[in-house]
């Protein structure tokens, strides 16, 4: 049995493993035959684990819409000296790096519960330092209002009660694709990521029940704004968003967040707006009381040109 064999066996049992890191959202992101993983066994049991993407035979990436990859480890003590538990997972990081592929260039996004990156620092490895705003405790409605930014409860209240901006739930995917595609012409960018991924991402997660598009819309039927969230037990994403230029001023991005928010607060107390380093964003994220929370860009190497253009021609 293969390395992602056994994996793809762990992921259907193993409850620790996120959703960006399981064997489903993997093929649906990477395609079945474009990504691996890293395993290290003790007694015939996998204790850690780094899934990858490999886009290219040398390069290890990202896969579009995956907010986070990295060193996945299980069975970890919580009843030894931290002393040995750091040493312990040391150990286990540095056999995960000596078992990940020979490649020119690498680049994954860490989970914010990795905390030490020294294992990769000392084999090479660059690290960055970015952040996201993540919501705690989104069972309790009330309190998460009242610790909003009084201009978002604004634009909310005025949403409903000045705009009457209905909020529905299970748009078409055509439709949240033609606003998320109004955004990018907005400002002037090429959207990086695959709509094909996209496509098959909100396929499978609609079928598992762990994902769904929340769109506004006005008396008229036009849609204000949209967003596409994802969730497990852990925490719920906001993995991607579009809205008209031309009704901006509605509230509705506000509204359908909100309500969003409310709607996955049954099934996990964790909302993570998948943060963005851009001003504004960060910005529309930090008024939702959210708590700034960093995470770990690891890097080693570099992408050719020609690797760029293989690359931009692989996603297009």
């Amino acid at each position: 049995m293969t390395d992602k064999e056994k994996y793809r066996l762990l992921c259907e049992t193993e409850t620790a493993i996120p959703i960006f890191s399981q064997a489903w959202w993997l093929d649906a992101v990477c395609g079945e035959t474009n990504w691996d993983v890293a395993l290290v066994e003790e007694h015939n049991q996998i204790v850690a684990a780094m899934p990858f993407y490999r886009p290219l035979k040398h390069v290890i990436s990202m896969p579009s819409y995956t907010q986070t990859m990295g060193p996945l480890l299980f069975q970890e003590s919580t009843n030894c000296k931290y002393t040995t538990l750091l040493s312990k997972r040391q150990s286990l990081y540095k056999q995960l790096i000596d078992r990940l592929p020979p490649v020119t260039s690498f680049l994954q996004n860490f989970s914010y519960t990795v905390t030490d990156w020294l294992p990769f620092y000392w084999a090479g490895f660059q690290q960055t330092t970015r952040y996201t705003y993540i919501l705690h405790n989104i069972k309790n409605h009330q309190a998460i209002w009242e610790n909003m930014n009084s201009n978002l409860r604004g634009h909310i209240t005025q949403a409903l009660n000045k705009h009457h901006i209905i909020v529905k739930k299970g748009l078409q995917t055509d439709e949240f694709l033609a606003i998320q595609e109004k955004t990018f012409l907005r400002q002037n960018l090429r959207n990086k990521n695959s709509e094909a991924v996209l496509k098959r991402l909100i396929k499978v997660c609609r079928e598992r029940g762990q994902g769904e598009i929340w769109g506004g819309y006005d008396v008229q039927g036009r849609l204000h704004a949209a967003i596409f969230v994802v969730w497990e037990n852990f925490s719920a994403y906001n993995l991607a968003a579009g809205g008209d230029p031309q009704l901006r001023q509605s509230g509705a991005n506000s509204l359908i967040l909100w309500e969003a928010i409310r709607h996955v607060s049954q099934f996990t107390d964790t909302f993570d707006f998948e943060g963005s380093m851009i001003p504004g964003v960060e910005h529309f994220f930090r008024a939702f009381g959210a708590t700034q929370t960093p995470y770990f860009t690891i890097k080693k190497g570099k992408l050719s040109l020609l690797d760029r253009i293989r690359l931009k021609i692989k996603c297009d």
